[in-house]
């Protein structure tokens, strides 16, 4: 049985999922990896496309209804997360008034965005173009995800806001991002030891970080070792191996707070071992 796995083209995805790739963890399956961006995946997963496959936690509350949640795999953001940033300071009023950068409707980072500032303006931008459209001045503003969360100082960039920071202000839970879930038409018992591996690959790329990493880069966009490495663990850590009651209150709370302003429906969060 082939196994669909859609995750983002990125190093800490990669890294999570080295387990699988590398023939580490042992499986009856046969596992296809399926790289796109998270918009992407958001989208197909609304379709059902793909067995299993990473989605925002925002696009989750669309897709629980054919989708477990898992409790690894998670990604979160300990006080940190996706970042407004400009080539200048702005004021949250200036900010109400500039249209931003989003990397995707379904992003969790779209919802943050929504969730900081009510009624953003905004204009959809592929995730690795936002930067750049910042420089070129073609957007005052823009909220950046994945390893520009870094590197937009070596840019030239100011930080507006850190979600993440702002998000364990507000509640004092970690920012919840991503989830990995398994298509619940596959069954019982299917869904189990899809999970399994998938946790198992995970722990494989902790026990093995140097392996893992060596193969993350492949996925690195240019980022160095080092810069890299932080990445890789800032969303692969023990929080990844399982959320844990906060991991699930984060995610409860996150997608409340979504409904509250209708940008969400309400959804009933129920999480797969």
């Amino acid at each position: 049985m082939k196994i669909r796995i859609g995750h983002s083209p990125d190093s800490d995805d990669a890294f999570m999922f080295w387990g699988l790739a590398s023939g580490a963890v042992e499986s009856q399956y046969e596992f296809e990896h399926v790289l796109r961006d998270i918009q992407t995946l958001n989208e197909w997963a609304r379709e059902g496309r793909l067995e299993s496959t990473a989605v925002s936690v925002h696009a989750f509350a669309y897709v629980a209804d054919q989708y477990a949640l898992l409790r690894h795999g998670g990604s979160f953001g300990d006080d940190y997360g996706p970042m407004i940033v400009a080539k200048r300071p702005l004021s949250r009023e200036e900010l109400k008034e500039t249209v931003i950068a989003v990397p995707g409707l379904l992003t969790s980072a779209f919802l943050a965005l929504n969730l900081y500032l009510p009624n953003p303006k905004f204009e959809v931008v592929p995730f690795d173009e936002i930067v750049p459209a910042i420089l070129e001045g073609r957007f005052k503003a823009g909220v950046i995800i994945h390893e520009g969360q870094l590197t937009y100082q070596k840019e030239g960039l100011t930080l507006i806001e850190d979600l993440g920071q702002w998000w364990k202000r507000e509640t004092g839970l970690p920012l919840p991002l991503g989830v990995n879930t398994v298509r619940k038409d596959l069954g019982s018992e299917v869904v189990k030891d899809v999970s399994r591996c998938m946790r198992e690959s995970i722990q494989a790329g902790l026990a093995n970080r140097g392996k893992a990493l060596e193969y993350a880069l492949l996925f690195a966009r240019g980022m160095d070792v080092e810069t890299s490495d932080t990445f890789v663990g800032m969303y692969v850590n023990e929080r990844t191996l399982d959320m844990g009651e906060e991991g699930v209150r984060a995610i409860r709370e996150f997608l409340r707070r979504g409904a509250e302003i209708g940008l969400v429906p309400p959804v009933e969060i129920v999480v797969v071992d």
